[in-house]
Order: structure tokens, then C-alpha cells, then sequence
């Protein structure tokens, strides 16, 4: 491109060059022949006033007397009647330009001139315009080139950030270049850029987020599948079986929650379900647990709480908190369900250590931990509660208290 744009201006120059070029030489040229046969012209009436002044006075006419008073290199014939012709000069060979001039007398002046002292003034002339278009010639190159680099050299720069997108480096360069359409260009790579990070931001979040949040229910489900194989009991294997499935129904609606958060966090699928039901159903699923860590898990607080939210992310969000305690806590934790205002709330407590002054609120933030994890959890515990219009906090920090509070359901007006 580089080249085009070159060639193409140098084009245009030498095609402005050649017209604007000939025009001017021919110009010139009329003009100097112009010139020179008004000059010659000239000279012959000079000549003849001469003559006639010299022969009123009755002075003599000589080639002495009016040799100085003709140009160099042009030849002068004086006819007076009644004596000889004067010739002054060399006469010239070849073409000449000549002009006669008759004065009252009767006499004559003729004054030549060689036609090749006109064409050594054209040929100087045609230098001068050939050295200037030389110039021009040369300066429209440099300008070329210049201007052929200003316009590459963000091109160029364009394609090595295209490349770049390509090969998976999504960082905007946020570069512009003083060229209008090269801006707009870039305006639109840097905003795919960002899409792209976007993108790959939140294909990373999800990956991670369900490694997290399915490992502890996959965990589970494969214990109750050794449950029923290692049972012969049909009760058994009835109840652990129906225990199974209703952890694969959690298991998919955890799935779903975490693909639709991972497309548009704000939307969400809450409904009114029974608080106590999910509450009930996480302390059996974590009691088996607590009791090979020779712990124990109990609740309290106030029955029949009916909230609005998605079952499977409230009872994820749960055992988020659960599992903590187990992994991190001491001693016996407690789920106490309470009302505050229009609003249900759930609190997770145990007796360990707690959170670590240092971290406060900043428990809640990706690859935050205490306790060499991998600072997920609680990160996506808050998300799945804040999907449906809940939120989850930390009310205390020695001991731990975490809180999930769920909007209520409204409860129906009676009709008189």
C-alpha cells in the first residue's frame, strides 16, 4: 500500500508537472521570440533617428560613429541615397530575425540578428523550468513518502492489534492516530477487545464457579450411590435413592442458576417455597458429615417461613456456608431462621475462630481466603443470593455469624 500510495501521488505531480510544464515553454518561448524581434525592431528605429539627425546637421555618417551604437553580435545595414551602404557588425549566418526601418530621407536601416542567440536563451530558460520541476519532483517524493508512512504505520499497527485479538490476547490498546476513519477503525477493535474479555472473563468465572459449587453435591450424591450399593435393604436403597434424586434435581438447578448468572446476573427465577423444607433438608444431607468429624449440626429460631428465592441456589448458598464451618469452623454449628421486617434470614454460626480481623467484608471478593482456599465460595454464594433479590452478609466475625436474608412471602388479606 505503501508503494500505491507513492506512485499514485507522483502520478499526479508529473502529470501537473507535464501540463502546467509544456504550457510555460511555450509560453516562454513566444516570449523571448517576442522579445527579441521587438528589441531588433527597436534598435533599427534608434538607428535611423540617428541617421537623420546626423545628416540634418550635416554631419558625416561612418561605421565608426554608429558601431557604438548597435548591440553586439547584430549586424546593422545603413542605405542613405546617393552613397555607398555602411554595414556595421559581422552579418550572421544561417536563420536570422531581422527589421527595416525607412527614414524621411529616403534612407534605410535594416538590423539582423542570428536566431541562435534566441534559441541559447530558450535552452536556458528550458533549464531553469526543467531544474524547477526537478525539485518539485523531488520534494512531492519526500512528501510521498511521509505521507505514505503516516498512513501505513497505523494501518500496520491496526493489524498487529487484530492479530493480537486473534491469538487470544483480548487487552484494548486504546491507540488512535489523528486519522478519522483509522480512529473509528480502532474505536471498534478496542470495544471487541473488551466484549472478548468480557466474554472470556465470564466463560473462566462459570468454569470455575461450577468446579467449586458442584464438587461438594457430586461429593455427596457418589456417597448415597455407595450407600445403595453396599445395602441390601429395600428401604434402604429407597430412601437413599430418593435422597440421590433429590440432590440431582439441586444439582441441575445449581447448573442452571450458574449458567444464567453467567449470561445476565440479574435475572432471576425466584419463587415462594417453604424455607423450613430446604433448611430441614441441608442439615440431614451435612449431618452424616459432622458426625465422622465428631461434630455436631443443629437448628433453631422461628418455623413455617415461607421466602421467595430459587430453591436449589437458597440450599447452595446454604451449604456454601455449611461446608465452611466444617472445613474451617470448630465445634457445633447452628442454623437459626428469624423475621426481620418483610424479609426472612437465615444465620450460620459455629464456634471456631472466625474471620481473620484483616479480611472483614473483603470475605466476600474472588480468590479472597483465610484458610488457603480457593476464595470462591462465599463469592459465588453472594451471586446466586443476589440473583433473586437477597443478599448474603457477614453479621459478626468471632464467632462467625453469616446471614442470608430472603424476602418473605406476602401473606394473603383476608377478605371481610
Amino acid at each position: 500500500m505503501r508503494r500505491r500510495l507513492i506512485n499514485s501521488t507522483l502520478a499526479v505531480v508529473l502529470v501537473v508537472i507535464a501540463v502546467f510544464g509544456v504550457s510555460l515553454v511555450i509560453v516562454e518561448t513566444r516570449t523571448i521570440q517576442s522579445g527579441a524581434q521587438e528589441s531588433v525592431a527597436s534598435e533599427a528605429v534608434r538607428l535611423v533617428g540617428i541617421v537623420e539627425s546626423r545628416l540634418g546637421g550635416g554631419e558625416k555618417i561612418t561605421p565608426d560613429v554608429l558601431s557604438e551604437q548597435i548591440t553586439a553580435k547584430r549586424h546593422a545595414e545603413i542605405k542613405v541615397p546617393g552613397k555607398p551602404p555602411i554595414e556595421i557588425g559581422q552579418r550572421p549566418v544561417g536563420e536570422v530575425i531581422q527589421s527595416t526601418v525607412r527614414g524621411d530621407r529616403g534612407e534605410s536601416v535594416t538590423v539582423q540578428e542570428s536566431r541562435s542567440t534566441i534559441s541559447s536563451e530558450v535552452g536556458r530558460t528550458l533549464l531553469v523550468i526543467l531544474a524547477v520541476a526537478l525539485l518539485a519532483i523531488l520534494a512531492a517524493v519526500v512528501l510521498a513518502v511521509r505521507q505514505a508512512r503516516r498512513l501505513t504505520a497505523p494501518l500496520t499497527d491496526l493489524a498487529e492489534t487484530a492479530e493480537r485479538l486473534g491469538s487470544g490476547d483480548p487487552r484494548p490498546r486504546h491507540r488512535r492516530y489523528g486519522v478519522q476513519e483509522l480512529d473509528r477503525v480502532a474505536d471498534v477493535l478496542d470495544a471487541s477487545a473488551e466484549r472478548i474479555a468480557r466474554m472470556l472473563t465470564a466463560e473462566r468465572r462459570l468454569a470455575a464457579d461450577a468446579s467449586h459449587q458442584l464438587r461438594t453435591p457430586l461429593t455427596a450424591l457418589s456417597m448415597r450411590l455407595e450407600e445403595i450399593t453396599l445395602t441390601d435393604d429395600p428401604d434402604t436403597v429407597k430412601e437413599e435413592a430418593t435422597i440421590a434424586l433429590a440432590q440431582v434435581e439441586r444439582l441441575t438447578d445449581v447448573v442452571q442458576r450458574l449458567l444464567t448468572n453467567s449470561r445476565d446476573p440479574r435475572t432471576g427465577s425466584a419463587v415462594a417455597f417453604d424455607l423450613d423444607e430446604v433448611v430441614k433438608q441441608q442439615i440431614e444431607e451435612w449431618r452424616p458429615a459432622y458426625r465422622s468429624a465428631g461434630r455436631a449440626i443443629v437448628r433453631s429460631g422461628k418455623k413455617g417461613l415461607r421466602a421467595v428465592g430459587t430453591p436449589g441456589a437458597v440450599a447452595q448458598v446454604l451449604a456454601t456456608l455449611i461446608e465452611n464451618s466444617l472445613m474451617h469452623g470448630d465445634g457445633t454449628v447452628a442454623l437459626r431462621t428469624r423475621v426481620t421486617g418483610n424479609q426472612a434470614v437465615v444465620e450460620v454460626t459455629d464456634a471456631g475462630p472466625g474471620v481473620p480481623p484483616d479480611l472483614g467484608s473483603r470475605v466476600f471478593e474472588r480468590t479472597v481466603s483465610g484458610r488457603n482456599s480457593t476464595g470462591l465460595g462465599l463469592a459465588v454464594a453472594r451471586d446466586l443470593a443476589e440473583a433473586d433479590g437477597g443478599r448474603l452478609e457477614l453479621l459478626q466475625q468471632h464467632p462467625p455469624v453469616f446471614a442470608l436474608f430472603l424476602a418473605r412471602e406476602a401473606e394473603p388479606v383476608a377478605e371481610e
